[in-house]
């Protein structure tokens, strides 16, 4: 008899999958909007606190610095109680994080709440990518990751949209934040209409209960489940797992892929608001320039989902890196509106292209039993870049401008492109083959 993960592999996709892909884009989608908004937050904050730039640099690392804690224990946590259970956990921590950020006097309460919001957010995303890439068919697996990152781009639209919009209002910053809190709620709705993933019930010897999900994916009646299901030894979970049975190699160049993207995305986009100010364009208009920049993503999401199942994993990742680096180096030069707009759409429709395949290859690295912790140790290591580079933007450009510092940013994406070429490609094989390696 063919086990649960075999049969779901080779369902077709349906209303079941959907609900899995549109359940967590929906919670990837909150989670853009609060890291998006913050770099809005900051440039208006800057002007009404009077805040140096190392003040601001440290209101957006310290909630990279949750990020990245949470990353690490978010999927050890995962591989051990579940993915579903984790997933609204973490929506519940940030969201309410979020929220009370709309009440703050100081800086120093809104240092405190933006690590609870980043410890929250860190926790979540590689637990989301996990959770879909185990329900998906073989044969779409990697596009339907790319799809829920893509999620990315409607929310940081969003935030965009209330950038414009709210900010600028005043006590705008509040009401931004409030809404932030709308992941709160998203989260009981998370906790109770999702259902677990059934390779990770299946791998905790939880068989009944796997064969109980994929009944229910295929449309079938589910068989009744014995009183006392078989449950196997639970098996080991952690970090050391990382580097054992030959994933020694495809996590280092994992963890070089992450450190390097992250660096370069954050250390560009969370500041492009407050670049634009700095170039002399007014607050509102730096809003509409970045909202602008910031729609070029969908496409970028769009021709990765597609090119992911066709290439497969690395070309696709190294090539969007290397556009990437080419669209960093020409909108570091940019002058005019039209360059700005131009190439700054360019490098976010490369770089969240990139974002991605790595969305989507991050879990096809590693068996069902590590796959969370490998997910969410690859995403603290990025995180750790994430939190060095808003640090380090505004003291380059305070050194040499945008022009070296964009450079800077396209080494590390050609650092990237390299490094892929070290990961696995599974495109067209089961999660399983990592499995039974």
């Amino acid at each position: 008899m063919t086990s649960p993960s075999a049969r779901l592999d080779a369902l077709p996709f349906g209303r079941k999958h959907l609900k899995i892909l549109t359940g967590s884009g929906l919670g990837w989608a909150l989670d853009a909007m609060d890291v998006g908004l913050i770099s809005f937050i900051i440039a208006a904050l800057a002007q009404e606190w009077g805040l140096a730039p190392a003040t601001t640099g440290w209101i957006t690392s310290i909630g990279f610095v949750g990020m990245a804690i949470g990353a690490s224990i978010g999927g050890l946590l995962a591989d051990r109680f579940g993915r579903r259970q984790v997933f609204a956990i973490t929506l519940l921590i940030y969201g309410i994080a979020t929220g009370a950020s709309a009440l703050v006097g100081g800086v120093g309460a809104l240092l405190i709440l933006r690590f609870f919001v980043g410890l929250g957010l860190g926790s979540e995303l590689p637990v989301a990518s996990t959770y879909v890439s185990e329900f998906a068919p073989t044969r779409i697996r990697g596009r339907l990751v790319v799809i829920l990152e893509a999620f990315w781009a409607l929310g940081w639209t969003a935030s965009a949209v209330i950038g414009y919009f709210v900010v600028p209002l005043e006590n705008g910053w509040r009401w931004a934040f409030a809404l932030g809190a709308v992941p709160a709620v998203y989260a009981i709705i998370v906790r109770w209409g999702l259902p677990e993933s059934a390779r990770w019930l299946e791998s905790r010897g939880r068989t009944a209960e796997a064969e109980k999900v994929v009944a229910e994916f295929a449309g079938a009646r589910a068989a009744a489940e014995p009183a006392s299901a078989p449950v196997a030894k639970a098996p080991r979970v952690g970090i050391r797992a990382l580097f054992q049975d030959g994933l020694a190699p495809r996590t280092v160049a994992l963890w070089v892929v992450w450190f390097c993207v992250n660096f370069s995305y954050y250390g560009a986009f969370i500041w492009i608001p407050s670049i634009l100010v700095a170039q002399g364009f007014d607050l509102i208009r730096s809003f509409e320039y970045t909202l602008i920049i910031t729609l070029a993503q969908l496409p970028g999401y769009a021709v990765a989902a597609w090119l992911i199942e066709v290439w497969g994993r690395r070309a696709t990742l190294s090539t969007f890196l290397v556009g990437s680096a080419v669209a960093a180096i020409l909108f570091g030069s940019a002058g005019e509106v039209w360059q700005i707009l131009l190439f700054g759409s360019l490098l976010s429709f490369f770089n969240l292209g990139a974002w991605g395949s790595l969305y989507a290859v991050s879990p096809e690295t590693y068996p069902t039993a590590v796959r969370a912790t490998g997910a969410g140790w690859a995403a603290g290591v990025g995180r750790i870049a994430s939190i060095i580079a808003p640090l380090f933007t505004p003291w380059a450009l305070g050194v040499s401008g945008p022009t070296l510092v964009f450079v800077v940013f396209a080494i590390f994406f050609v650092i990237a492109a390299a490094s892929a070429w070290g990961l696995g490609d599974l495109r067209g094989r089961d999660l399983e083959t990592l499995d039974n390696a």
